[in-house]
């Protein structure tokens, strides 16, 4: 017969776990928030008023930017999908996570060259968030 045995972690190391994964749903609901509510609004607003809220869309034809606003929700609802399933679904985070970092780069390149500096800044603090996200998530 034999008798498995299995590394005991101290309890510092499972509150320490613990508060790294409370932390990490944190972030990934922030993501989400902002991310379904950003593509929603270019889903839903006209291109006049968004052209007002954010400049670009007024240079930008009307297909991209109502497909920036799915692919932007599609990414947000990907963050969250392990919440369904943690192992069937973990993939898909963190496809959704480089996929974030990806738009989150362009973007704030985009907004840099054109000198939307408020813009570019929001787009910093929000891959700040996500490869936190990303590289948290990586190892199960």
């Amino acid at each position: 017969m034999t008798t498995t045995t299995f590394p005991v972690s101290s309890p510092r190391a499972r509150s320490r776990a613990a508060y790294k994964n409370i932390a990490l749903w944190t972030l990934q609901g922030w993501l989400a928030m902002f991310f379904i509510a950003a593509g929603y609004a270019k889903l839903t607003e006209s291109m006049t008023n968004l052209a007002t809220l954010m400049g670009w869309p007024a240079v930008a034809p009307e297909n991209l930017v109502r497909g920036l606003g799915v692919v932007e929700i599609v990414l947000a609802l990907g963050v969250l999908t392990p919440l369904i399933s943690w192992r069937a679904f973990r993939p898909v985070l963190l496809i959704s996570s480089v996929g974030l970092v990806v738009l989150e780069a362009v973007m704030m390149t985009i907004h840099a060259l054109s000198q939307d500096i408020g813009l570019a800044a929001v787009n910093a603090v929000l891959l700040a968030i996500t490869v936190p996200v990303l590289l948290g998530r990586r190892k199960a």
